[in-house]
This record gives structure tokens, C-alpha cells and sequence, in this order.
């Protein structure tokens, strides 16, 4: 699975052109799934929503070409320390899993209709939605600032630190602006991000992005 990930991680681009196609009952159950896995983890309350009524607000109807999508992962949980960054680590991982199943994903912090999702999702803090289905194609890739940009290591920086940093560099985050810093010495990692409206879903989706390439048995974070 943790090979089939990285390899997702490699192909999954955001995608805003989708074809109109419903989910299959076999994605669905698929993905309500892994849902499921991740909400009993790290207690959580993210739900896979199916709607006629766009999720949108209008700046998303404005952005996204094509048919709109109208299914979509809600990521909620209880307002508590930490939560955008867990939902963002968690919604890093249905983003990765739907590419492996052959489905395309789009994050929208932003650009969606907070009321209307809220009223599906009722006493949860709600981060963001990630649109889910198929693509009219398989997007591009971002830019990317590069390694020593965005990190530093003590010494001469292991193998395991180094495919970290190239898959943190893969993540998706607000604006394409990598607003984050990687530092390691010996098997110790601090991860630290600018302020922002979406630092803390960013830093979760970062984080996840980092332990499938480094290994999480290869470090410990501080």
C-alpha cells in the first residue's frame, strides 16, 4: 500500500475539468471505506457527501471547467487544537487513495459554500471540501521551489530526508506558495509553516506528504 501511495503521490495533480460521471456503488463503498478508516483513527468526522445542489460557492463555479462534480469529501471533526492539521494530513490520504483508484481530486478551502456543506455536517468545525470523481484529464504538475528552499539538515542529509523533502515538495498547498520548513538533525524533523488562513490544513497535508517519503520509520518528529 505505502509504495502504491508514493506512486499516487507522484501522479495525483489537481483537477478541475470533470467529465460529469457519478462515483460507482464499488467507488463509493471503496472510498466511504478508507473514510471510515480515517475517522476511527484520529477521531474525526469527514463524510463522503453526494449532492444534486452544487457545493460550490461562486468563485468555485467560476474556477472549475466543465461539468461540476457532485461528489466530495467533507473534512469535519470537533473543534479542537490541531484539528485543521489533522484533517489536512487525513485529507491528504483520501486524495492519494482516490488517485489510486483512478479518480481525480480537487482541495477547495476557499471556494466552496460553507452554509450549504454546514447544513449536511451540522456540529463540526468544517476546513475544506475535496471535490472526487473523474477527470477530463490528469492536470499538470505545479511549479516548485526547490529543496534548498524550503529545507536544511544538520550534517550531511541522509537518503531517507532527502525523498522526504522531494515529497513534501509534491504536496498541494494554498496558493502553490510552500510556505513551509523542513529541518532535520541525526532522525529528528521539525516541520514549521508561515501563518495563514490555511497553514494549518497545508502543514497536514505537508506532513503526510514527508512520512510517505522519508518513511515514518526513519524519523521522529520534534
Amino acid at each position: 500500500m505505502t509504495e502504491q501511495m508514493r506512486q499516487a503521490m507522484r501522479e495525483r495533480h489537481t483537477v478541475r475539468q470533470f467529465d460529469g460521471t457519478p462515483l460507482t456503488d464499488e467507488e463509493k463503498a471503496t472510498l466511504r471505506s478508507r473514510v471510515d478508516e480515517l475517522n476511527k483513527t484520529y477521531d474525526l468526522s469527514i463524510q463522503l457527501i453526494e449532492s444534486e445542489k452544487s457545493p460550490l460557492s461562486l468563485l468555485g463555479k467560476t474556477l472549475m471547467s466543465g461539468k461540476e462534480v457532485h461528489s466530495y469529501f467533507v473534512l469535519a471533526g470537533d473543534n479542537r487544537e490541531n484539528i485543521d492539521e489533522q484533517l489536512g494530513y487525513a485529507g491528504s490520504d483520501l486524495c492519494l487513495y482516490s488517485q489510486m483508484n483512478g479518480l481525480n481530486t480537487w482541495w477547495m478551502a476557499g471556494t466552496f459554500n460553507r452554509s450549504f456543506v454546514g447544513s449536511q455536517v451540522k456540529g463540526k468545525k468544517i476546513v475544506s471540501i475535496i471535490a472526487v470523481g473523474h477527470g477530463k484529464t490528469q492536470g499538470v504538475q505545479h511549479k516548485s521551489k526547490t529543496p534548498d528552499q524550503v529545507s536544511s539538515y544538520e550534517g550531511e542529509a541522509p537518503e531517507w530526508f532527502n525523498n522526504g523533502i522531494e515529497a513534501a515538495l509534491l504536496a498541494p498547498t494554498a496558493l502553490n506558495k510552500q510556505n513551509f520548513t523542513i529541518t532535520g538533525k541525526d532522525n529528528k524533523v521539525t516541520l514549521s509553516y508561515k501563518s495563514g488562513p490555511m497553514s494549518g490544513i497545508d502543514k497536514g497535508i505537508v506532513r503526510h506528504h514527508f512520512e510517505l517519503g522519508a518513511g515514518k520509520d526513519n524519523f521522529e518528529w520534534s
